[in-house]
Order: structure tokens, then C-alpha cells, then sequence
């Protein structure tokens, strides 16, 4: 796993599928996903190489059910004591009481779909003990004011994290990064596309300087006009 700082606050952990990102603040920390099965101990790992104890992270907050970003969750829960945050609809499916809806795809992203599942390592994710249920508008106790926006379409109960004080936004799978290019997109394996681009235009519409994806290099700099930029081109939605 690559750690990468992208502000002093800020650290991305980067997993051979998808990434995570740390928030400190001055005497808590905060996990936003939670890489894939098998993650717990390197999160564990990476929180120590920065100078604070795993126990000093007091939440994580999951941006969907997906196992690549839930994979971890229930073993950094176990091993730092953290709280489980997850949207309403997505939450049953964290706890493992349901198996979550499929993507409804696109031809072209079946042979990319198959390629990432290869690259998953062996498991079942460990389920969270408790997982806090969340809502649109929610406003969560880091960042100067974490606020959840509710983003359907990438799963049902996909979030975005939005830190107004900061300029921050978190977008889960709402919105990727191409691997190659770097061009923002609108993420991939939606159960609902046309949900899911208009919750890419409410996500372009907050002011943000900085966007954080689920896949692929953030945007630095003016990221609400490349947002804008990038979701204008999937047109308005209906």
C-alpha cells in the first residue's frame, strides 16, 4: 500500500484496488473507506508509520458497500476500536445481513469489472460488530463539519463526504479518475446510471478544491469546475 501525502491533514492509502483516505485532526483521525479484505493490519500499519496509534482513528466512514472499500472495515474496527459510519440503504449489506444489488453494466466495462475482481485477494469480508446509519445532510464531528450527501446510482446508499471549512470533497465511486489519462468520469458498475449521473452533477455543484475518488489520481485545484466540466458531458439529468 502507497501513502501519499495530499494536504497536512490529508493522506491517501492507495490499494492495488481502489484507495482510502485518512483526515487528522488535531486529537482524531478518521478513515474514509477501508481498502480491501486483508486491510485492517496495513491501515493499522500505516496510521503507526505517521505517529499516531490506531486507536487515535475514531470513525470510519464507508462510501458504499463495495469490497473494496468496506474489505477493511470490520478488521480496523476490531483493531482500533473505530465506529462504522454507512448510509441507510447501504448498511444492511455492510453488516452482511444482505447480499448488495449488482451493477447493471455497460458492455465495455465487463472485461474491466472481471480484470479488478482478479486483483481482489481471497475472503469474505470481516462485518462490522455496529455500523452508525446515515443520512443525506447528516453533518459528522470531523473536518470542521463533515456533511454527508446521499449519491445514488454507483449503489443505492453511495455517499459522498463533503468538508465545506476545507474545500474537501470525498466522492466515493460517484465519480473515478481514468487510469491512464486521468480524465474525471463518471465511476463505473452503477446498479442505476442515470441516478448515478445525476448524482455526479449535484457532487460537481459543492465548492470543492480538492475532489478525492474512489480510483484514480484526485483532482488538486479548482476541482468543483472540473467536476462541472466532466458531468456536463453526460448531459442534464432527466
Amino acid at each position: 500500500m502507497d501513502v501519499i501525502e495530499l494536504l497536512p491533514r490529508l493522506h491517501l492509502l492507495r490499494f492495488p484496488v481502489g484507495q482510502a483516505y485518512l483526515w487528522c485532526d488535531d486529537d482524531e483521525l478518521t478513515l474514509l473507506d477501508a481498502g480491501v479484505v486483508g486491510s485492517g493490519q496495513v491501515i493499522a500499519d500505516a496510521v503507526t508509520a505517521l505517529g499516531r496509534k490506531p486507536s487515535a482513528v475514531r470513525r470510519i466512514v464507508l462510501t458504499h458497500f463495495h469490497e473494496d472499500h468496506v474489505g477493511g472495515a470490520g478488521e480496523f474496527a476490531a483493531l482500533s476500536g473505530a465506529e462504522v459510519l454507512a448510509h441507510r440503504l447501504d448498511a444492511p449489506v455492510v453488516r452482511g445481513e444482505v447480499p448488495g444489488p449488482p451493477p447493471v453494466y455497460q458492455d465495455w466495462e465487463r472485461p474491466v469489472h472481471a480484470e479488478a475482481l482478479r486483483k481482489l485477494p481471497p475472503g469474505e469480508p470481516v462485518p462490522p460488530e455496529h455500523v452508525i446509519e446515515l443520512d443525506d445532510g447528516d453533518v459528522l464531528g470531523f473536518g470542521g463539519g463533515a456533511r454527508v450527501v446521499h449519491a445514488p446510482g454507483h449503489t443505492h446508499g453511495s455517499i459522498a463526504v463533503h468538508l465545506p471549512e476545507h474545500r474537501v470533497l470525498f466522492t466515493g465511486d460517484a465519480v473515478a479518475a481514468a487510469p491512464v489519462t486521468g480524465a474525471v468520469m463518471l465511476g463505473v458498475f452503477n446498479v442505476d446510471r442515470a441516478r448515478a449521473v445525476a448524482s455526479f452533477h449535484r457532487l460537481a455543484d459543492l465548492d470543492a478544491d480538492l475532489a478525492c475518488f474512489g480510483h484514480g489520481d484526485p483532482v488538486r485545484g479548482q476541482a468543483s469546475a472540473v467536476l462541472r466540466k466532466a458531468a456536463d458531458g453526460y448531459g442534464v439529468p432527466g
